[in-house]
């Protein structure tokens, strides 16, 4: 399976430009599943919710049925972050300030649109979003389990073990990561459940935040198999997703069986 991801820069809130970009850097791209950054189409450094409001969209809205268009030209699956409007949630004023989600996107070649609502919200964004409030899910595509997370989902082991134990073999990871720790970390999260894990990062520097890059591919060994710098780029490595299907250690230890959950917090 051809898999990979897009790091760039987005433009703050200029949402028709990101999505200009975004077509002009999948034009000649040859994969199977592509995941790009978190607020993929807005950009990221909102001070208030009110900000936000007028580029937030429902899923599905109209970002996702342009982006939709380009998953079923190419045969790929997109995975993207965005700012989701909860339209069933909206007052009679159109500014019901509970609302927003920072929520990831999956769509298939066929056309199917998932959604995962980020559970754990990072500094500020816990002025602006509401908290995720759908399960973590393994969704098949085309066979092959793929799994959410979001950014700071990155720090809670937890979230990585659900969706595993949920049969994730591949997790995608779209990311506005500022601190240093999380690329590492994920080679942890690999290993420790034996899943590839996709890490898409944005560059640049958006008011007081600087983007880290390094967006990477880690298979579950913990070995980065693929990673970028700082530069806007798309880099595609082949995987075989089967791998992660295997959870022993080595011919005594399965990470799955041996877990004592007797002796675990609940």
């Amino acid at each position: 399976m051809k898999v990979g991801f897009l790091q760039f820069e987005p433009f703050f809130k200029e949402k028709e430009k990101n999505l200009q970009k975004i077509e002009k850097l999948l034009e000649n791209v040859n994969a199977e599943l592509l995941v790009l950054p978190e607020l993929a189409t807005t950009g990221y450094a909102f001070e208030t919710k009110k900000e936000l409001f007028p580029l937030a969209e429902p899923i599905p809205g109209p970002s996702t049925k342009r982006l939709a268009k380009i998953a079923s030209s190419k045969n790929i699956s997109l995975v993207f972050g965005i700012a989701e409007l909860d339209e069933s949630r909206s007052s009679c004023e159109g500014r019901d300030e509970n609302n927003i989600y920072n929520s990831a996107v999956l769509i298939s070649p066929r056309g199917s649109v998932y959604k995962y609502r980020k559970i754990h919200l990072f500094f500020r964004e816990k002025l602006i979003f509401t908290p995720g409030n759908l399960p973590f899910e393994a969704i098949d595509i085309k066979g092959v389990k793929l799994g959410l997370l979001i950014c700071f989902d990155w720090l809670f082991p937890e979230a990585t073990r659900t969706l595993s134990l949920k049969g994730a073999q591949i997790i995608c990871h779209p990311a506005n990561l500022v601190l240093p720790y999380c690329q590492p970390v994920m080679q942890t999260r690999a290993i420790e459940n034996r899943v590839f894990i996709i890490t898409s990062n944005r560059t640049g520097i958006e008011k007081n935040y600087k983007f880290t890059g390094k967006s990477q591919v880690v298979n579950p060994k913990g070995e980065v198999i693929l990673k970028a710098r700082q530069e806007e780029c798309v880099k595609i490595i082949e995987i075989e997703p089967k791998e992660a299907l295997d959870k022993n250690l080595n011919e005594y230890n399965n990470i799955f069986k041996d877990r004592r959950e007797d002796f675990y917090f609940k």
